[in-house]
């Protein structure tokens, strides 16, 4: 997939940002939400994010249509921990299992020393075994895992915690 355009996401983005986050919801492999998220209750999510601190990425194809959305979020929230992000992507349902995800995550691990990250972190449920197949192709291993974590539907699911150095900067 190529002609990607990647750009810094701006307020008006939100709704369509959340659109594709609750496309993942039913499917519980992705999200640990287990109903819809509201534009509202986004906000101060988005406002978390900017090009000088951490950035929340639309990606557009040529014709303009919203294909994605990718994030780095601080880890911890400690000054400590500045180096360290936690990468989120998620695909518009209509562009999934194309390769953009591997092109998304590329394009992540080659950014993230413009925001001084050295280590990026990825929470993905133990049973998504697309997303740990994705990771692991870029050389995240398993760091950790929080078994039975997560209940829904009356079923508890373990939380994967791979990582992985980047450049340093």
């Amino acid at each position: 997939m190529k002609d990607l355009h990647y750009r810094q996401a701006e307020l008006e983005d939100l709704s369509g940002i959340v659109s594709i986050y609750n496309s993942t919801i039913a499917s519980r492999l992705v999200t640990a939400d287990t109903e819809e998220v509201s534009v509202e209750s986004k906000l101060d999510w988005f406002h978390s994010h900017s090009l000088t601190n951490r950035p929340l990425w639309v990606i557009h194809n040529t014709g303009g249509e919203l294909m994605a959305w990718m994030s780095f979020k601080s880890f911890y929230g400690r000054k400590a921990y500045q180096g360290t992000a936690e990468i989120s992507i998620y695909i518009d349902p209509k562009f999934r299992k194309q390769g953009l995800g591997t092109q998304l995550l590329e394009y992540a691990i080659e950014q993230a020393p413009n925001w001084l990250i050295h280590t990026l972190l990825a929470f993905i449920f133990a049973h998504n075994h697309p997303s740990l197949i994705l990771f692991k192709k870029f050389d995240f291993n398993t760091w950790g895992l929080l078994p039975e974590v997560a209940e829904m539907d009356g079923r508890r699911y373990s939380l994967s915690i791979l990582g992985r150095k980047v450049e340093s900067f």
